[in-house]
């Protein structure tokens, strides 16, 4: 809270107990005694302020609001009451309430430099970038200390980043902060790093690279201390900008002599020397080659040149590095890709490749650090190269042990085996064997698993056990085998294995987040939310990871654990706004200027993120589905929810793809592995599902519009009262659903297939092919016409009555061709093997879903007609007719309501089958013997096939509850 250590302030001593209070969390105590003080000391603010927050952390936002304002509009300006204000108005997310707070107590303090730079602050958390500058010179002016003028300098930079006009940023911004500086550097009052950081961000958003070159180069270049090789790298990034590559590639050769594991001057020492050759580039017959001393431009310089790298490292006594060797490899890559045929003087590619796993193989990162170069590999040698390995693998010969296996005696030659695999795998040689040769490769690595577990007996429960990689292998494995023949068995192996290996590395993130993939694939959800939340996902990785979750919360019908987890990743998001304003204020504070546009940055690239957009609307689709004429009505919930269907808040345009799509280890060999295309394609996908999915909760939105807004018969009266506005909303925005599913179907045709351990599909293809989109689409037209019939009436209506009919007639078809395709056994035995259908699951939500859609339509169709019936009966009363005809359309809705309970009814008791079906089945009998399982195997196996049961009943507990709240508003749907 506030600072306390003026004790001999008689106030500070009063407000102690409530600021205790509040720290500890205790609010109502808090309350309690900033009410006892107020009561002697009427006019001690701060006790206000301190009360407002303890109202405010008790959910009482309006008094604590009321309270803040009866203090702001007296204008304090003293310490405890500001601050205090300060804390409260972040707490309510109004940061633009601090900004008046600081700017009433510089006016009237305006000597004061702790205001001006709380106002300062104040203006960096809302962006007030212009007022930030002016700020901080006024500030300067106060007390003339460097980091307030480099505050007004850093504020001018980011109006030049943050404005929308890039000429007025090159001409008008970056020149003025530019000569600001320069004043600076002339009068020899330049004295921090961050200063000279601040002056080259400057120059190179200028794009003034050379006049940046000399400030690097010069006297304040020795001034860039806090990195290592600060000024070398900043020379680097500013001769590749300049293009001078004979600089470059001095200055990469000096680098790597100092250190010859630095890869990145390597790759600046290959770049800029085939740059220099392709160029033609000859030395000066005199004098240096350059600035940075001798210019290598040949192939032969190169050769020799990365040979005495590599001759120095087999000189050493100590264990070599393996920079160089990788240099080797990669310059053969480079040479081979131009055509030299120099490249042979470096050696055969096996060989070296495999000297390389000689030296280095008992290392994690060799499997890594080879896997780029197996290209240089030509097919008939893969095997070899396999072979040749193992036979440098120390391994004990063969024992009773590890059915008959050779296994490893320590933990350096088990990493030197897996190594092996993992390159065999990369290699294509394990996808190539045939069934029988992949259970056989299954049970040999479930064995040298288990015995690799001896070597882990010390590890603590968050280590991971040497032998890990052998199980997950072991499932990838299985994976293939289930792909390939289709056969349920292996799949149910390898959520076995998983079991298996969690409980000897409960921190296995790799085991987690495949089984995480193979449940969800199972459609079962349930076990899937501990192990997501085992994972201890923390901050960027909601975003980058979240999708694994999000994407089969709400298909799988768990709708509970669906909005648990949508509200968590929203939590991020929205939290991500206030946090990095304090990442910006400590920059600041602490001089680190460059970071700035960096965390600006990275707000607006969680704020346009894919994942966000797609969390927010799911969430508010799902609440509209679990409350929206249930618990309240639909105009209700819209209104709670925020939603504005007139307006399209998603970036489409700038939306950007945070997803980690390789979150998955994989050994895979590059034709397996996740392609540019295939993100591409993935991105196209989830963008054109998320426009379905929008376009589906506006239209949502605009329905209740039109239920809280009648469309009037007199259309100038509607035009007057603005209401011909919101009637309108529907047809446009229903154009642009038709569009985006012609889209979506012309997608879906190309039959675009990911990687099995790349990113998920969305659910468009299940929500065509089952027709959940279109029969919600058709319900949003029925409303339209409803408006027709609504504005004209009974009279001359007979066209649109008719479309009302058949629209009903239609609705009802589809949404039993719907439910047909949700009938069928979720979890069966068939032939002693568990077999499972869970796209029956994802069937059967969108049949829900579009039950939800077509009730709040025919909710709205109630609303319209219950009006023009009355209005119907009363004219009969008073004409006394009692031949006319009832129009159709009231008929048509009845049979339409009655039909639908009708298929509620069948809905609900299909699923009380299922469940009953689930319930009684039991699968602790099965075997899996053709899988050679140990009674161990098989426990882990049945409780793998226990959580998928337990999960399946869980999600048809839901639909059925939900099922049953919505035929319970059907019935009052009658007119």
């Amino acid at each position: 809270m506030a600072a306390r250590g003026h004790v001999q302030d008689p106030n500070d001593r009063r407000l102690r107990p409530i600021y205790d209070y509040l720290d500890n969390g205790n609010n109502k105590m808090a309350v309690q005694q900033a009410d006892k003080l107020l009561k002697k000391h009427k006019d001690l603010h701060c006790a206000k302020v301190l009360k407002a927050i303890g109202l405010q952390r008790t959910g009482k936002q309006d008094e604590a609001f009321t309270l803040a304002q009866e203090v702001a509009t007296l204008e304090p300006t003293d310490d405890n009451s500001l601050q205090a204000l300060t804390i409260l108005y972040r707490e309510m997310h109004r940061p633009e309430l601090v900004t008046k707070l600081y700017e009433s107590a510089v006016r009237k303090v305006p000597s004061s430099e702790e205001y001006h730079s709380h106002l300062f602050m104040a203006y960096a958390r809302v962006g007030e970038y212009k007022k930030m500058q002016q700020v901080g010179m006024a500030l300067y002016k106060i007390v003339p200390k460097n980091p307030y003028y480099f505050w007004s300098v850093m504020s001018l930079v980011m109006q030049a980043i943050s404005a929308q006009d890039e000429k007025l940023s090159q001409t008008m911004f970056l020149p003025l902060a530019e000569r600001m500086v320069e004043k600076m550097v002339k009068e020899d009052k330049i004295e921090a790093e961050a200063e000279v950081q601040l002056y080259f961000m400057i120059l190179e958003r200028l794009g003034k690279y050379v006049e940046a070159l000399e400030v690097v180069r010069g006297q304040l270049g020795e001034k860039l201390t806090s990195e290592l090789q600060s000024r070398e790298n900043k020379c680097m990034l500013l001769y590749k900008q300049l293009e001078q590559w004979p600089e470059c590639n001095a200055l990469s050769r000096k680098l790597l002599l100092k250190n010859p594991d630095d890869w990145q001057f390597y790759m600046s020492y290959y770049d800029s020397l085939f740059l220099i050759m392709d160029q033609g580039w000859a030395p000066p017959s005199e004098g240096n080659h350059c600035v940075e001393g001798e210019v290598q431009h040949s192939v032969a310089e190169a050769i020799s040149f990365v040979e005495e790298r590599l001759a120095a490292e087999e000189g050493k006594e100590s264990r070599p590095l393996r920079g160089p060797y990788l240099a080797r490899l990669e310059l053969i890559c480079r040479l081979r890709k131009r055509g030299c045929p120099e490249e042979h003087q470096l050696g055969e590619p096996l060989e070296l490749m495999f000297q390389y796993f000689v030296k280095f193989g008992d290392k994690p990162c060799c499997f890594s650090d080879l896997k780029i170069f197996l290209d240089l590999l030509t097919p008939e040698q893969h095997m070899q190269f396999i072979n040749r390995l193992m036979e440098t693998v120390p391994l004990q010969a063969p024992g009773e042990e590890g059915a008959g296996l050779a296994l490893p005696e320590d933990t350096r030659a088990l990493q030197r085996h897996l190594c092996v695999l993992q390159l065999s795998r990369a290699l294509g040689l394990q996808h190539a064997l045939d069934a029988a040769g992949k259970l056989a490769l299954v049970r040999e690595l479930k064995a040298r698993y288990r015995h690799g577990l001896q070597f882990g007996k010390a590890c603590l429960k968050t280590e991971l056990q040497f032998s890990d990689m052998y199980c997950l292998m072991a499932t990838h494995v299985c994976i293939d085998l289930w792909a390939e023949t289709g056969d349920e068995g292996a799949l149910w192996q390898c959520l076995g294995l998983l079991e298996e290996g969690l409980t000897h590395s409960p921190s296995n993130a790799q085991f987690k987040l495949l089984l995480i993939l193979l449940f969800c694939r199972l459609g079962a959800f349930e076990p899937v939310v501990d192990l997501y939340s085992s994972l201890d996902a923390k901050h960027i990785q909601h975003d980058t990871i979240g999708y694994l979750l999000t994407r089969y919360a709400e298909s799988l019908g768990q709708f509970a654990a669906a909005s648990q987890s949508c509200n968590f990743s929203l939590r991020f998001f929205h939290s991500n706004q206030k946090d990095t304003s304090e990442y910006i204020i400590q920059a600041y504070k602490y001089g680190a200027f460059e970071k700035i546009p960096e965390f600006i940055a990275f707000r607006n690239r969680l704020n346009r993120s894919l994942h966000f957009a797609q969390v927010r609307t799911e969430s508010m689709l799902l609440d509209l589905f679990l409350e929206a004429d249930i618990s309240s009505s639909l105009e209700d919930n819209v209104k709670s929810l925020g939603l504005c269907p007139e307006e399209d808040d998603i970036p489409w345009a700038d939306m950007r793809d945070n997803r980690d799509l390789t979150v998955l280890t994989s050994w895979d060999p590059k034709d397996r592995q996740l392609s540019e295309e295939q993100r591409r394609q993935s991105l196209e996908e989830e963008s054109l599902w998320l426009r379905l999915r929008s376009l589906t909760l506006r239209l949502a939105g605009s329905l209740a519009a039109l239920a809280h807004h009648p469309v009037a018969r007199n259309s100038e009266k509607a035009a007057e009262n603005g209401l011909a506005a919101k009637s309108d909303i529907m047809r446009p925005l229903l154009s642009q659903l038709d569009t985006t599913l012609q889209d979506a179907a012309r997608f879906i045709e190309r039959g675009v297939q990911y990687p099995f351990l790349g990113p998920p599909s969305t659910r468009m293809a299940t929500a065509l092919a089952s027709g959940g989109c279109q029969c919600q689409a058709a319900a949003f037209q029925l409303a339209v016409h409803l408006q027709e019939l609504e504005a004209s009436g009974l009279e001359d209506t007979t066209e649109v009555q008719t479309q009302i009919g058949n629209s009903f007639k239609s609705l009802i078809a589809q949404l039993q061709d719907i439910f047909n395709k949700c009938k069928g056994n979720l979890l069966e035995v068939r032939d002693n093997q568990c077999k499972t259908q869970p796209s029956l699951l994802e069937n059967l939500v969108f049949f829900v879903e579009s039950v939800c859609v077509v009730l709040w339509v025919s909710s709205y169709c109630g609303s319209v007609l219950r009006p023009l019936k009355s209005s119907l009966q009363k004219k009969k009363k008073k004409k006394k007719e009692t031949t006319t005809a009832t129009p159709v359309v009231f008929s048509g809705y009845q049979e339409y309501t009655a039909s639908l309970q009708t298929l509620l009814t069948e809905a609900l008791d299909h699923i009380k089958e299922q469940e009953a079906t689930l319930t009684a089945l039991k699968m602790s009998g099965l075997s899996l013997q053709e899988r050679e399982l140990t009674e161990e195997e098989g426990r882990f196996v049945q409780a793998a096939m226990d959580k998928v049961q337990s999960s399946y009943l869980r999600s048809l507990q839901e639909l059925r509850e939900l099922l049953r709240k919505r035929a319970d508003t059907l019935r009052s749907l009658k007119i």
